[in-house]
C-alpha cells in the first residue's frame, strides 16, 4: 500500500520536507538571535542614557574607537566651537524623515584636542551644492553634554562614502576623516549634542534612540518553528489522504469486475 511513497514525486516531496525542517529550525534560532541582541542593545541604550555624565576624553582619546559598550554614554567637554571649520553631513533626516543636514561643528578643548559635536538637524533649504545657512551655536568657552557615538563607516551605516562633494559637505561623520581635514587631533568618535539647547527651533537636536521597542523577532521565531512543526504534520496528512484515495480506487475497481465475474 506504501509503495507509492518509492514514485518519484513522493521522492522529491519527502525530500523538500526533510530539507525544510532543518532550515526552518536554523531560521527560528536566526531570529531568536536577533531578538536577545535587541534586547541587550536596549539594556546598553538604557543604561548609558541613565549613567551620569563623565569626561568625553574618559572614555575616547585621538585614533580610538568607541566602545560598544559605551555608546550612547552622556560625556561632557569644556572648550570652543570652530565654526570657520564646521561642515555638513548630508543627506540626513528628522523626526518627520525630511531630508536635510547634520550640522557637525568642532569643539576645540583646552588641550588643543578636538571633539566632533553634531548640533542637530536642519533642513535643506536651497541648492544642495550650497553651504546652507546654520544656526551659530553659543560663543566662547561652552561646557557641552551629549551621546558618545562611534565613527560612521559605510559598513556600518550602509551609507556610501562620495567623493568630490561641495566644500564643507561630508556624507559620514568620521572622526579620521575630520582629524585629516582639521590637521588637528581629533577625538575618536563623535557626540549627538543634548546640552545647550539650540537658542531657536534650529538645528533640531538628534532625538533619544528608540530602546524600548523590542521588535517582531521573537514572534518570528515562533512562527517559523510552528511553520516546522506543520510540515511533517503535512506530510502525514498528505500519505493518509493517497492511502485513503487508493483503497477507495481499489474499493471501485473490485466493484466494477464482481459483476463481470459472476
Amino acid at each position: 500500500m506504501f509503495r507509492f511513497l518509492l514514485s518519484r514525486q513522493w521522492v522529491i516531496l519527502t525530500l523538500v520536507a526533510v530539507a525544510l525542517v532543518p532550515t526552518m529550525i536554523e531560521l527560528g534560532f536566526w531570529q531568536l538571535h536577533r531578538h536577545e541582541h535587541r534586547v541587550a542593545l536596549n539594556q546598553v541604550i538604557a543604561g548609558s542614557l541613565a549613567a551620569k555624565p563623565v569626561p568625553a576624553e574618559s572614555l575616547t582619546s585621538p585614533g580610538a574607537e568607541v566602545r560598544s559598550a559605551d555608546r550612547y554614554r552622556r560625556v561632557t567637554a569644556t572648550g570652543r566651537f570652530d565654526t570657520a571649520r564646521e561642515v555638513v553631513v548630508r543627506r540626513r533626516t528628522n523626526a518627520d524623515e525630511t531630508v536635510g543636514f547634520h550640522v557637525l561643528t568642532p569643539l576645540v578643548l583646552d588641550d588643543g584636542k578636538v571633539l566632533l559635536v553634531n548640533r542637530g538637524w536642519i533642513p535643506a533649504n536651497g541648492a544642495q551644492t550650497e553651504f546652507p545657512a546654520v544656526p551659530a551655536p553659543p560663543k566662547g568657552e561652552v561646557t557641552v553634554t551629549g551621546r558618545l557615538m562611534p565613527d560612521e563607516t559605510t559598513a556600518g551605516s550602509g551609507i556610501k562614502d562620495v567623493e568630490g562633494l561641495p566644500d564643507r559637505q561630508v556624507m559620514l561623520i568620521s572622526s579620521e576623516q575630520a582629524e585629516q581635514r582639521l590637521g588637528m587631533p581629533v577625538l575618536g568618535g563623535y557626540i549627538d549634542l543634548t546640552a545647550p539647547g539650540p537658542r531657536g527651533e534650529l538645528p533640531e537636536p538628534v532625538p533619544v534612540p528608540e530602546h524600548d521597542d523590542i521588535g517582531p523577532h521573537l514572534a518570528y521565531a515562533v512562527q517559523w518553528w510552528l511553520f516546522c512543526a506543520g510540515v511533517p504534520v503535512g506530510w502525514v496528512v498528505l500519505v493518509r489522504r493517497e492511502v485513503r484515495e487508493r483503497r477507495e480506487a481499489e474499493r471501485e475497481e473490485r466493484t466494477e469486475a464482481e459483476p463481470a465475474a459472476v
